[in-house]
């Protein structure tokens, strides 16, 4: 197994993680559909990072990270979104923009210069989207969180994370107050038109469940809502 991996290796590590591939197999046209390739290749490409020790792989059962993948993994994921942390902060990018950078800059930072964008922002534990970071030692704390389109009447939310990978969706949720911390009520939903109509910090927003899609949160108890 080379000792430093190419980019393609990392986005492919990359991706396979945020399919759920730590913890079991995943299928490759789900890997073919997140990194935008065709299925043909990526088969190809699962072969070479299972031969290499990255993953475990068969047709049936996926591609499942091994502890090596899962590390370096976790390596490409700390680096990429302490890159967007860096840049919505210091140098005051919208959320918006950021993914799209750190993607790019991901795969050029040294370890020396990882951490010393972890010092320099105090080694924090969530990007600008509310995703966790993983730590230097490669640590993730798992959450159970539930997309908001998941709530219904009456239900007091905390929106914790929101998919990164839309600009303009991301702007929209930034206009109507629905970012990480945000406290959500949901005041009532119509499912014949599938419209929510919710309270975002006193505010009335009304979305269906594809405005609300990539937004995901957990429930207030509620006795911590009076």
């Amino acid at each position: 197994m080379a000792d430093q991996p190419t980019q393609a290796v990392q986005d492919y590590l990359k991706a396979i993680h945020q399919l759920g591939g730590a913890d079991a197999g995943v299928a490759s046209g789900k890997i073919a559909s997140a990194l935008g390739v065709k299925a043909p290749s990526v088969t190809g490409m699962l072969k070479r990072l299972a031969d290499a020790g990255w993953i475990e792989y068969t047709r049936e059962s996926g591609a499942k990270l091994t502890p090596t993948g899962l590390s370096e993994a976790l390596r490409v994921i700390r680096r990429h979104r302490l890159v967007e942390l860096f840049l919505t902060q210091v140098l005051k990018l919208d959320w918006s923009e950021v993914d799209a950078e750190a993607e790019a800059l991901e795969h050029a930072i040294s370890p020396r210069l990882e951490q010393a964008l972890a010092d320099y922002l105090g080694e924090p534990h969530e990007d600008p989207h509310g995703h966790p970071i993983p730590s230097r030692t490669g640590e993730m704390k798992a959450r159970n969180l539930k997309r908001l389109s998941e709530f219904r009447s009456g239900d007091t939310v905390v929106v914790r994370e929101a998919q990164d990978d839309n600009p303009d969706r991301l702007r929209h949720w930034r206009a109507q107050g629905l970012t990480p911390g945000a406290r959500v009520r949901v005041l009532s939903y119509q499912e014949l038109d599938d419209l929510f109509e919710v309270e975002v910090d006193g505010t009335l927003v009304r979305l269906g469940s594809e405005g609300l899609s990539g937004l995901r949160g957990e429930l207030i108890p509620s006795a911590d809502t009076k």
